[in-house]
């Protein structure tokens, strides 16, 4: 008989690891993929990780006049996306170590404070570029977290519960409650949430600089083992949403949380992930950027799918 602690203790290094690890490594498919598809040859699936590795080895310049904020602030921000990983059901379907120190509300809080400290570090390095890019994320960032929060707080209504867990398992032993109006709509909102806050078109395009940069603009000032820092935290955020919206949304059947079943869940989720990819691939490839002014009214259309979701579960239904 396998020990219950012994088996919950591998299942949480397994998580963290895969979440840290491999975060890097579905941004560089994404990148290669939408390449293949625009005909070009573009990067390896491993960039990421040269890109990486290549930042923590050079040297980090700070600005003048820059403060503690902008020095720390991301391995901050790093310790909570490391935290959220270990919390919300992104590889494994069953609460491991830490499940128990924040529930789906207290997911999106923590997000929304990692947000909050890159806003406040960017404008800690007293650069006008990285204060433009913190003003377009200020202005959109309001609509975004009232989406997370809004959306999480509508999921918990089905269940009665807060437990991303139990929301998980009740999706995946009723599968009708998959296609119900209110899901969709609680799906198209973090669908739309996740194209934003990770920064994919139709909203913004790294390469465009001063013209798309909401992201990119806090980075602005970074170099060095920072920037990595936060590309890393970046691509890790980018993972946690993600997942959440395939095991929460999209797919919440697949996943096994015995032993020694659950070493499936790495394939299962590359498997998952690769359909999310297709999917943002598809979207970005077929639909124009929208001018900057234009995210407002995208942000407004994914929290009025949350609101008709919370409508519909609580006072249609």
């Amino acid at each position: 008989m396998v020990d219950v602690q012994y088996v919950t203790l591998v299942e949480t290094v397994l998580q963290y690891f895969f979440v840290v690890l491999f975060a890097p490594l579905f941004a560089g498919i994404l990148a290669s993929f939408k390449s293949k598809v625009e005909s070009k040859k573009g990067p390896s699936i491993f960039q990421p990780y040269y890109d990486l590795f290549k930042l923590l080895r050079k040297e980090t310049l700070l600005p003048e006049g820059s403060g503690l904020l902008f020095k720390y602030i991301p391995y901050v921000a790093f310790g909570v996306y490391s935290l959220i990983s270990i919390i919300i059901p992104v590889l494994i379907p069953q609460p491991i170590y830490f499940t128990a120190s924040a529930d789906f509300l207290g997911g999106a809080i923590l997000f929304s404070t990692a947000a909050f400290m890159k806003m406040a570090a960017a404008m800690n390095s007293n650069s006008n570029f990285s204060a433009l890019g913190t003003s377009r994320a200020i202005s959109f960032n309001f609509l975004s977290e009232g989406t997370l929060i809004t959306v999480f707080f509508a999921v918990s209504l089905i269940t009665a519960t807060n437990n991303p867990y139990v929301t998980n398992h009740f999706l995946v032993a009723n599968p009708l409650q998959n296609v119900s109006l209110d899901h969709i709509f609680a799906t198209l909102a973090f669908l739309m949430l996740f194209l934003y806050e990770t920064g994919k078109l139709p909203l913004e395009s790294s390469g465009l600089q001063e013209l798309g940069m909401i992201e990119e603009g806090l980075n602005y000032e970074y170099s060095g083992k920072l920037l990595a820092i936060n590309k890393w935290g970046s691509y890790i955020k980018q993972y946690l949403l993600g997942s959440v919206l395939l095991n929460v949304f999209l797919l919440p059947w697949g996943l096994f949380s015995t032993y020694p079943l659950f070493f499936l869940d790495v394939p299962v989720m590359i498997l998952k992930w690769l359909l999310l990819i297709f999917i943002v691939i598809a979207i970005e490839t077929t639909l124009a950027k929208l001018r900057l002014f234009r995210i407002l009214d995208y942000l407004a259309t994914a929290f009025t799918f949350s609101i008709l979701f919370l409508i519909f579960s609580e006072v249609i239904v």
